[in-house]
Formats: structure tokens, C-alpha cells, sequence
């Protein structure tokens, strides 16, 4: 799975929509601030490579576990 990172912003708000998580509850999952993720959706920093990589693979993890889908555009 990739995710653009045009639309990273929008993935990360809906991914977290979509779980029901809260800002906090999503950057504790990644293993990052809550200010980093709040930074992420407002658009004002973008994710380094081991960031994106983990959220990549929280996602993935999710959608093995059935608790998220995520439509990919081509």
C-alpha cells in the first residue's frame, strides 16, 4: 500500500475517522506526537520516510484486521 503524498493529510483524517481514534490515540499507535499527527492533517510538516513507512504499515494492519478499507486511486 501507498499513499500519495498529496493526499497524505486526507488519509491520515480519515484513516483515523474511520478507526474512531482520536489525535493522540492515532500518534500513540505510530509511536509519534500528538502534535506531529496534528501537523500531518493541518498540512504544516510532512512525514518523514520511517513516519509514512509506519503509518503505511498501521494501515495495512488494520485492513488485514478488517477494520479499515482503503480505496486507492489509479
Amino acid at each position: 500500500m501507498t499513499i500519495q503524498q498529496n493526499n497524505f493529510p486526507e488519509t491520515v483524517k480519515n484513516v483515523r475517522a474511520t478507526l474512531g481514534l482520536s489525535q493522540e490515540e492515532l500518534a500513540h499507535e505510530l509511536g509519534v506526537s500528538f502534535s506531529t499527527i496534528n501537523r500531518w492533517e493541518n498540512r504544516q510538516t510532512k512525514p518523514i520516510k520511517l513516519a509514512r513507512r509506519q503509518f503505511e504499515m498501521f494501515c495495512k494492519r488494520m485492513i488485514e484486521e478488517g477494520k479499515l478499507e482503503i480505496e486507492e486511486k489509479g
